[in-house]
């Protein structure tokens, strides 16, 4: 196995370097993107591949009081910004859009090195960003109507898509009116997002890319006077203690948390259309906030599930995302990558031997040598399937999410049962039924918490005219999504409620 021609790091990188060479000192060090400057500064982190354990790129992690003041810079350009019309800044965001449309293949090979998704993923991550802002310049003017820009916006959010969900969202904040601060993702995305903002930049867009340790920018990026808005993907713990932080200020807040999303099959027959979108589901090794890790099923179709899904767990692929036999080949068609890093590996194991120690059944566990990898490649980043039958409700993996290639069978025998097992969260982002009665996809339409519900379909977070949230423990904050994402950053009428999952009042829309 070998990484083709034109798809190795070097090469890659080489070519993110002549798109935006300012981003960059020396052959592999990113800068920092304060107050429209790209400057040094901070301490050096070695950025490592899940991939392949290979050096990226070292990444300019900063202090609290560097990231104080690049705060500080950033809202101060977002007076003059907000000045401009609509039509100017929607025009500078289309412009930036072009040009980066102009390197997109190159931007989905640093998406496929630095967070190893497959390049069919890549690729897609990548035009879905574009056409989504796309489909904003379209439609924003109705949307933005006399509402107002709130000031500067900050966004945290986690590394597995960087341009889809994060710079998206950075371009819709600035088209009407607001700054952007975003924190780079330690694990990964840092040059693709590097050379967006590079190319914003150029457009005269205000927009800062900063680098360091969420825990010690919080400060900064989270509690700072000048921040008017958080936009945060995160866990519960830090995200429940940030929204009761924000809430005391009133604050604006959108903050997207772990839930445990469940399949729920009763009364069903149709199991090839259902394992085909099972299998979907492990795309990006179940990575994403709207996986489906928990498969609830009555008691009596649990043979012929099993017969249509063990064999589809055989039949994923996973390996190395560029890896090929021959310098002419196409990029491997896979699965999924790497996990997020080598400390999530060691997590899911743990997790495994825990609930199997205390009475869960390993009815497929993959095989790591049957992992489409490089000779002698680094593989301690990736973990094969797993599904476990059985989980007592001691185990840790009973109610935990756990953002990887893991299933977990539940078996019951009362539509109560069923309710209970899938709301085992406390609320989702969504959850689906298989089964050919509409009446009970109708009444669980009501009864499960989660934002969004499917009937023999997968829900996705989606975008454009969709909203997005949660339910529950799942979510704080103003929903995203069309207009809800534009409501979001702006400001209406002085007693307004945001449609949204906040600490004092819960308001869904009217359709899920």
């Amino acid at each position: 196995m070998m990484i083709k021609p034109g798809a190795r790091w070097e090469e890659v990188l080489s070519s993110a370097r002549s798109v935006a060479p300012e981003c960059f000192h020396g052959l592999d060090e990113l800068k920092n993107l304060i107050g429209g400057d790209w400057v040094r500064g901070g301490s050096p982190l070695r950025f490592i591949a899940a991939s392949c354990g290979t050096e990226l790129v070292s990444l300019p992690m900063l202090d609290l009081p560097e990231a104080c003041r690049a705060v500080e810079q950033a809202a101060g350009e977002q007076p003059s910004w907000a000045e401009r019309s609509l039509d100017e800044r929607r025009e500078r965001v289309q412009r930036t859009v072009a040009e980066l449309r102009m390197h997109s293949e190159m931007l989905a090979l640093c998406l496929a090195w630095e967070i190893g998704k497959p390049m069919s993923l890549a690729r897609a991550d990548v035009v879905r960003c574009f056409d989504g802002v796309d489909w904003y310049v379209d439609n924003i003017e109705s949307m933005v109507g006399s509402r107002r820009p709130v000031g500067l916006v900050s966004n945290i959010a986690s590394w597995n898509y960087p341009l889809s969900v994060l710079m998206h969202a950075i371009l819709i904040e600035v088209m009407v009116g607001n700054a952007s601060i975003a924190k780079t993702p330690t694990d990964g995305g840092a040059v693709a997002l590097s050379v967006c903002h590079a190319i914003a930049r150029r457009h005269g867009i205000p927009v800062s890319l900063v680098s360091g340790s969420g825990g010690r920018l919080s400060d900064a990026l989270v509690k700072d006077k000048h921040v008017s808005c958080l936009a945060f993907v995160g866990g519960r713990n830090s995200g429940r203690d940030i929204a009761v932080n924000l809430g005391d200020r009133g604050s604006r807040y959108m903050m997207e948390m772990e839930g445990v999303n469940a399949w729920g099959i009763w009364s069903f027959e149709d199991f090839p259309s259902l394992i085909k979108l099972m299998k979907k589901g492990f795309e990006y090794g179940k990575q994403r906030c709207t996986s489906y890790p928990r498969i609830v099923i009555e008691r009596r179709l649990v043979p012929k599930f099993l017969g249509a899904y063990l064999p589809m767990l055989a039949s994923i692929r996973f390996g190395h995302p560029l890896a090929v036999e021959r310098p002419d080949d196409d990029y491997p068609v896979l699965d999924f990558g790497p996990l997020i890093n080598q400390s999530k590996c060691e997590e899911l194991h743990e997790l495994r031997d825990d609930a199997l120690s205390k009475g869960a059944v390993a009815l497929f566990e993959g095989d790591i040598d049957a992992g489409h990898f490089l000779d002698r490649q680094d593989r301690s980043a990736y973990f094969p399937p797993i599904s476990l039958f059985g989980l007592p409700r001691s185990s840790k993996l009973y109610y935990a999410e756990p953002f990887g290639p893991v299933d977990s069978i539940v078996v019951v025998d009362s539509i109560d049962e069923l309710i209970a097992e899938m709301n085992v969260s406390n609320g989702n982002l969504v959850a689906s039924v298989a089964t050919h009665d509409d009446e009970l996809a109708e009444r669980l339409k009501h009864e499960l918490r989660a934002f969004k519900f499917g009937h023999n379909k997968i829900r996705s977070r989606g975008d454009r005219e969709e909203p997005f949230g949660g339910v529950g423990a799942s979510w704080r904050g103003a929903f995203v999504g069309g207009r809800y994402l534009v409501e979001a950053v702006t400001e209406g009428a002085a007693n307004e409620r945001l449609m949204g999952n906040f600490e004092d009042y819960t308001m869904l829309p009217q359709e899920r």
